[in-house]
């Protein structure tokens, strides 16, 4: 019989801690909840994100991992409702306390949606819009960024020879991946995705992942999937998350063959989720 999976239970699991050791930590969660009005959708997670490696999040819908990686960069800011509590550490800083600049936060750590949200202009002009905003003129420098953010993304060579095309034109997986050249454009140190494949055919899944295997090589990269076997593929490490709680975190193999935790084990097997 699958053992009942209760708050009590999976509280007690997450006390126990997921300090990860022997790498550098990139960004670290203390105590750190995330409130949209009174509903905790984040609860007193303690995580170490290492950094350039890939982290994985998994768990069910609405368990708060896609809650948790938009924290990051407080992406949740734009809700109306939404609060935080404890501490979310990048470079030392508390990112919610006083005097963060969110602007310059979001520019070095950037996001990657579940959805292509190309602009309704041309592939030069979607990859160059971050760096203009953040005023870059030089024409030169311009193009320089902007080529070596698609072949950062393993694009350029697609669309070399079409740079003033309308981005709309293209297929879902090349949005996919101007969508991450354009985020690579302003230079971040983390990359955020948020189920990037989610929308995307397997042959286009292929070449994101592929390229995330790329990426860790420069910047530190955190993945929310519902795909178990992707995480396996593409991440480092892994952290299963069930009614906004960090129930397991630890190595992607080991937490995929060897779970600490039942709960970790019945959702990996499909026992529940």
């Amino acid at each position: 019989m699958t053992e009942e999976i209760t708050m009590k239970k999976i509280d007690a699991f997450a006390e126990r801690g997921n300090e990860i050791t022997g790498h550098e930590t990139h960004v670290e969660a203390k105590n750190f909840s995330l409130f949209y009005g009174n509903f905790e959708a984040v609860r007193k997670v303690n995580m170490q994100i290492p950094k350039r490696k890939v982290t994985a999040m998994i768990g069910p819908s609405g368990c708060g991992k896609s809650t948790l990686l938009r924290a990051i960069n407080r992406m949740n800011d734009l809700i109306p409702s939404a609060h935080a509590k404890g501490e979310m550490i990048f470079d030392g800083h508390n990112i919610y306390g006083k005097n963060i600049d969110v602007v310059t936060l979001r520019a070095r750590v950037g996001m990657v949606f579940q959805k292509p949200n190309v602009f309704p202009k041309s592939i030069f002009d979607n990859v160059a819009y971050g760096p203009r905003l953040q005023g870059m003129r030089n024409r030169q420098k311009l193009n320089e960024t902007v080529e070596q953010s698609l072949r950062r993304a393993a694009i350029w060579d697609e669309v070399k020879d079409r740079l003033s095309a309308n981005a709309l034109g293209m297929s879902g997986g090349q949005q996919q991946r101007l969508c991450i050249a354009r985020a690579l454009a302003i230079q971040p140190e983390i990359l955020l995705m948020d189920e990037p494949t989610s929308a995307l055919d397997p042959k286009a899944t292929a070449k994101i992942e592929d390229l995330i295997g790329v990426l860790r090589e420069n910047y530190t990269l955190v993945i929310v999937t519902h795909n178990m076997q992707q995480a396996a593929r593409v991440s480092d490490l892994t952290a299963f998350m069930y009614e906004g709680v960090l129930v397991e975190f630890g190595k992607t193999k080991q937490l995929f063959t060897n779970p600490k935790n039942p709960q970790t084990e019945n959702y990996i097997t499909g026992r529940f989720g």
